[in-house]
């Protein structure tokens, strides 16, 4: 069975994510979401309503896809997190040149901890290239439009999260 893993802090999940999500399907037969707890960021949603935001956008995706797909709530290392789930890939969402930049050394820092671990990288689809849960916040936090960023349901948490 493959397993993989595809960690974010997903604070809120966006457009991005899930297509990233939905994609990774296809090359796994078991993918678990992994919520990052990352008290260092702040996030605006804490763990319980980030996981339940993620679980609501991924209910039937499965049934979907052929894919079994776990949401894994964790505070430890990445490669860790891998062991934990079992993981032999790991999945990672790029955008832009400064995402690879980071997401480089990130894959030189874990295959020193565990080589037989594997990461692949997915382009984000052109639409959804300029995403980032951080500018939907302050574009949410500035009551602009953030319906073309997030799903439904994840738009109104956040307008009522701002209220």
């Amino acid at each position: 069975m493959r397993i993989g893993l595809y960690p974010g802090t997903f604070d809120p999940i966006t457009l991005g994510h899930t297509d990233i999500i939905k994609r990774a399907c296809a090359l796994v037969d078991r993918l678990v979401i992994g919520v990052a707890i990352n008290r260092d960021k702040g996030p605006l949603f804490d763990l319980e309503e980030r996981v339940a935001m993620v679980e609501a956008e991924c209910a039937g995706l499965g049934d979907e896809t052929g894919t079994e797909i776990i949401i894994h709530p964790f505070e430890n290392l990445l490669i860790d997190c891998a062991h934990d789930v079992g993981a032999q890939i790991i999945v990672r969402g790029l955008r832009a040149v400064a995402d690879f930049e980071y997401e480089y050394q990130m894959v030189g820092m874990n295959r020193a901890m565990d080589s037989s671990v594997e990461t692949v990288f997915l382009m984000a689809e052109a639409r959804y290239q300029s995403i980032a849960s951080k500018l939907v916040k302050e574009i949410a936090r500035l009551r602009g439009d953030v319906s073309c960023f997030v799903p439904e349901a994840v738009e109104a948490a956040l307008l009522e999260k701002l209220r």
